[in-house]
């Protein structure tokens, strides 16, 4: 857990807030106008708000901008005595948005950011307004990847099958730019000592480390799928499709195959926008920050 006043030489200038909704310490920042309708940037694998530092500043000078950190992520706290999954993710999320009484919310999600995000709007449709997505799927439109697994599960199923997944992940202090060019990291000539420092600092132990080693095992291991199937059993899969949706593809995802991302997202929102960028990894917040913002920015116009 990162000290709450932290700002990475500046490059993570945000005032810190603090919920304990969920039962830990989660935190997340609230940046812009009060009266603006609310956008939640939700990050993923191995990542934590400061994915999004070059984007926040633009999307503030319309929006209210809410970016949590996942539990064991960022600046959030890592409880040792809590479930890492997908159910326990989005809980944590209906805690934070119920106690911000947050509705009308137009959802930013990117990795593990679009599974959370699908499964929040199928359970509660009603506070969901648009839904933009990342190189990510939301898990509800049978997609399927055509070439099988991608590189990066294709490494976690090694590790975990020779027993060495959870000591490499729980590295991740001093591995986390190696790992994240395993899933897709393109950007390389931005990283500085201060970004190693930024990605690396959640991650001190490997006690530290179980959120992101959780969150390939949930896959790995089929563990998020009777989360899933209640979901689509109890949840609102009509209210889910009937939203705005958009998805942003990058070529150079190694964490979700592009046809997988495409085509679970039409299974769902046949008629809805695709955009494809090349050259742009599984981390495009760091590549494309600029076109991103406008891009979200033309979505919520277009679709008030």
């Amino acid at each position: 857990m990162i000290s709450a006043n932290e700002t990475f030489d500046g490059t993570w200038p945000f005032p810190p807030c603090f919920s304990t909704a969920a039962g830990f310490k989660q935190h997340y920042i609230d940046e812009g106008p009060r009266d603006g309708e609310v956008v939640v940037l939700l990050h993923g694998e191995p990542t934590w708000g400061y994915l999004y530092r070059n984007m926040i500043p633009g999307l503030t000078a319309k929006y209210r901008v809410i970016v949590p950190d996942h539990m064991g992520f960022g600046k959030s706290e890592t409880p040792q005595d809590k479930e890492y999954t997908l159910r326990t993710h989005v809980e944590n999320l209906e805690a934070l948005i119920e106690e911000l009484r947050l509705t009308d919310i137009t959802f930013v999600g990117q990795d593990w950011g679009g599974p959370i995000t699908g499964a929040f709007t199928a359970r509660n449709p009603k506070k969901v307004q648009r839904l933009f997505l990342m190189n990510t799927v939301l898990g509800f439109g049978g997609g399927k990847a055509s070439g099988g697994k991608t590189p990066w599960f294709q490494w976690i199923e090694k590790h975990a099958n020779a027993g060495t997944l959870e000591g490499i992940l729980g590295e991740m202090g001093s591995t986390v730019l190696s790992v994240m060019k395993i899933i897709g990291f393109q950007n390389s000539r931005d990283v500085s000592d201060t970004w190693i420092d930024a990605y690396s600092a959640p991650f001190p132990d490997r006690a530290s480390c179980i959120g992101a080693i959780s969150f390939p095992l949930d896959v790995h291991e089929g563990r998020f799928l009777p989360f899933v199937r209640e979901t689509l059993e109890h949840g609102d899969l009509d209210a889910l499709r009937a939203k705005p949706a958009m998805l942003i593809s990058g070529d150079k995802d190694f964490g979700i195959a592009k046809d997988h991302a495409i085509s679970d997202f039409k299974g769902l929102f046949p008629s809805s926008p695709i955009v494809d960028v090349e050259g742009v990894g599984h981390f495009c917040q760091e590549d494309i920050p600029d076109t991103l913002v406008a891009l979200i920015d033309s979505f919520i116009q277009s679709n008030p």
